[in-house]
């Protein structure tokens, strides 16, 4: 029968991994050691239905004072009810709210969701962050899990996504999505919503695009408050501060501001705060707009995002930074002007990195003076009171921005740079070890990242790669979201090669992970001849024995080794690990990770009892260095299970799997962790080897369902456990059924891994062994004699 080979991950230098033994690498470069067997897949029970309505996402609160807007609301439900999608903007569109920032696009967008969820008429709410495709991509992966769209299993958010588009199109349920901040429609073509009769879709951007009004889409431009809306609304602030005193002049001061929202929000946040007068505030400001001209550079034209923000915005920041503690709410909002305005972990503000950087930012004089975590907590918190951010509960998404302000605050930065890296080195310190064992966090961090990269251009590449770029890259990795991570380390490299040049190691690191990206989605053949190119430019840069060398070759013998070159591999993992025991010990991690990778090609090349000797001293040294509960131990426990299955252990296997390795794997990495899923695929190939075939057709069955939602149809993990079924099938007397199986499996093992792979040869013989026994005498002899051409040298054992 056949055993799925699954692609390795790895994981970098200080962090643990996924699908590996214990691995390190300078600046992030991937190792590679023995894999669970069985692939990504998961057989969990039947979620529970959803409950009806749902919430996905995270819908804005309704600011203080909100006003409702009735005209434009009015226009809203009109097109609505004609079949329109709106696009809320500064030019018609779809259902589109447009208009200039500040405008509180989002914030009527937002009441109109909160309507739909208290009516609960509407059956779900999905409230997208729309800034990227990768926001929108995650949030549809979320919906559809929630609303258990068909084939949404799985850990691949963008087949997630596709799922969930499909049901949107065949649902009877009724919808409203809601993609918020849309600023670039070209990369979000194919992700809008279906036009549906029970469903809508409502977007806002400040683009002026003719995209936006395609397929039926309406747009509704938004501009200020009208002069009753922002005086009711300034009334309003005050009066619930109790400041209803300080009114005067209202209305001379919303004209002052243009009636834009943003600015009249600042501007209440300022009178709460301060207990000033309208009058008195009207005088600062119209000070702060002849001062403006000398605190923005040349060639800013606030205009473009409004003048009364950027002015409004001065003297909010003015009274926080001479609030206590005193200095420190400039720089501050400096940090999260560069972070995602949909929000950042509220742990960076007690980070070292930021309490550093506001040290080192305080003005002349008391820059020596300490920062401890509560003084950087107080100066958010201040940034909160004067509303030029919002904090809510804690967690991934705690602290907010409006991009609008975000966007005032970065075109008055003298030094980005240093922001920059503050912003980086804070992201870093926050990002967990493991981090697919922490909900929502590693997600928030990776958009955090990104967003942070878009604004600061090259900086994070000097002088020379950040960390944070290539951990937002391994957690994509970890995470399974091998498209994803290609996609990401392709750019990086690109990027890399610009900037460093092609043969400087942050360069070659980039390539390396690429190479591993191509590995995980199956592109095995890319993967290998990347990394005969990045081992070359190793050898010749830093020398045969360099670790970061031998790390190269550690993954380019993995890489051989599910390229079916096992032979190779065996070679190239040997000279590893002697090379690795003699440069770095015996007990180092990676020295343990080059025996478990040479174990695994041992078991695959039928050297049964040499791979498990070295699998027991790797697991025994691994519990000792690493802990019984490190992933890698546990990895390296699930190998040796294999290795007693291989050598007819079978009741130790089973038993090693049900009671430790299951159960360690759910519980430490979780249910969708690959790992736990490879773990239930391994059970299925013990209960097949122990006679146990029912069991093992039903958890196969579930396998192959998986890892078609997973992966796709072709993916090699796929074919192999169709492969799997067709061999329980065939035990069970299914000869049709089998044959058909092997048939599908063989066609595309040909096709993906070449007619001499060493699973493409297993296949055919099962095929052959499975004709024979269904009494179709010459298909069996004509697919021997193909077997057989393909020669024993081509096995590589």
């Amino acid at each position: 029968m056949t055993v799925s080979q699954p692609p390795e991950s790895a994981r970098p230098g200080g962090n643990s991994a996924t699908h590996t033994g214990p691995a390190t690498a300078s600046h992030g470069a991937f190792a590679n050691s023995g894999t669970i067997q069985g692939g990504f897949h998961q057989h969990l029970p039947p979620a529970p239905p959803p409950s009806w309505p749902l919430r996905v996402g995270t819908v804005p609160p309704l600011a203080s004072a909100f006003q409702p807007r009735t005209g434009l609301r009015d226009r809203i439900e009109a097109a609505r009810h004609l079949g329109a999608d709106v696009v809320l903007t500064q030019q018609h569109t779809a259902h589109l709210l447009a208009g200039i920032g500040g405008v509180g696009k989002s914030q009527l967008a937002a009441a109109i969701a909160h309507d739909a969820l208290a009516d609960r008429t509407t059956d779900l709410v999905l409230w997208v962050d729309a800034g990227t495709p990768d926001q929108l991509v995650t949030s549809y992966a979320t919906a559809a899990v929630r609303v258990q769209a068909p084939g949404a299993v799985g850990a691949d958010p963008a087949t997630a996504a596709r799922c969930f588009l499909d049901w949107l199109h065949t649902t009877d349920r009724s919808w409203l999505i809601v993609l918020d901040d849309v600023t670039d429609p070209a990369r979000l073509s194919g992700w809008w919503p279906p036009r549906h009769r029970k469903g809508w879709t409502l977007a806002t951007t400040r683009l002026r695009d003719v995209t936006l009004t395609s397929a039926g889409r309406r747009a509704i431009p938004v501009d200020t408050y009208t002069p009753p809306e922002a005086t009711a609304y300034l009334t309003q602030r005050l009066t619930e501060a109790g400041y209803a005193h300080r009114l005067d002049p209202t209305g001379e001061l919303a004209d002052a501001l243009g009636y834009l929202p943003l600015a009249l929000s600042h501007a209440a946040a300022y009178l709460v705060q301060q207990n000033e007068t309208c009058t008195t505030y009207l005088d600062r400001y119209r000070d702060g707009e002849r001062r403006l001209a000398d605190l923005m550079p040349a060639d800013i034209d606030p205009d473009e995002y409004g003048r009364p923000v950027a002015v409004t915005l001065l003297l909010a920041l003015d009274a926080a930074d001479a609030a206590a503690p005193p200095g420190l709410a400039r720089p501050a909002l400096a940090l999260a002007a560069l972070l995602d305005p949909a929000g950042h972990p509220d742990s960076i503000w007690t980070s070292s990195a930021v309490t550093r950087y506001l040290a080192g930012s305080r003005p002349d004089g008391s820059a020596d003076q300490d920062v401890t975590a509560e003084h950087a907590r107080r100066a958010m918190r201040l940034l909160h009171r004067f509303g030029l951010v919002e904090e809510t509960s804690p967690g991934p998404r705690a602290v907010r921005i409006h991009a609008l302000t975000a966007r005032a605050v970065r075109d008055t930065l003298d030094d980005l740079t240093t922001v920059a890296h503050a912003a980086a080195d804070a992201l870093m310190e926050i990002w967990p070890a493991i981090d697919h064992a922490v909900h929502g966090l590693p997600e928030a961090l990776r958009a955090n990242t990104a967003v942070l990269s878009s604004h600061t251009g090259d900086a994070l590449w000097h002088p020379e790669a950040h960390m944070v770029l290539y951990q937002a890259g391994r957690s994509l990795l970890n995470a399974g979201l091998h498209a994803t991570a290609a996609a990401y380390w392709r750019t990086t490299a690109d990027t890399a090669i610009r900037i460093l040049g092609h043969r400087h190691p942050h360069t070659l690191t980039a390539r390396a992970n690429l190479a591993n990206a191509y590995r995980q989605a199956g592109r095995i053949h890319e993967a290998v001849d990347l990394l005969d190119q990045v081992l070359a430019d190793r050898v010749d840069i830093l020398g045969e024995r360099h670790p970061d060398t031998l790390m190269v070759r550690v993954n380019l013998a993995g890489a051989y080794r599910e390229a079916g070159r096992t032979r190779d591999a065996i070679d190239l993992f040997e000279r590893v690990r002697t090379d690795s025991g003699h440069v770095l010990g015996d007990r180092h991690p990676d020295t343990l990770m080059a025996r478990a990778n040479l174990a695994n090609a041992y078991r695959e090349a039928g050297r049964t009892y040499e791979a498990i000797r070295l699998y027991e001293r790797v697991l025994t040294d691994s519990s000792h260095i690493l802990g019984d509960r490190h992933p890698n131990t546990l990895t390296a426990r699930a190998n040796l299970a294999l290795c007693h299955a291989q050598a007819g252990r079978i009741h130790e296997a089973i038993d090693l799997i049900e009671r430790s390795i299951l159960t360690d794997c759910v519980e430490i990495l979780g249910d969708r962790h690959p790992d736990t899923l490879s773990a239930r695929g391994n059970l299925a190939h013990c209960y097949w080897r122990a006679g146990r075939v029912r069991e093992a057709i039903d958890l196969e069955e579930q396998v192959l369902a998986d890892r078609v939602d997973i992966l796709g149809e072709r993916h090699p993990d796929t074919l192999m456990a169709r492969a799997n079924l067709a061999g329980s099938y065939q035990q069970a007397g299914r000869s049709r059924e089998a044959i058909d199986l092997y048939r599908r499996a063989l066609t595309d093992s040909v096709d993906i891994l070449g007619e001499f792979h060493p699973h493409t040869l297993t296949i055919r013989a099962d095929l052959a062994f499975c004709y024979r026994q269904a009494g179709r005498i010459r298909e069996a002899v004509d697919t021997v004699h193909q077997v057989l051409t393909g020669g024993t040298d081509n096995l590589g054992g």
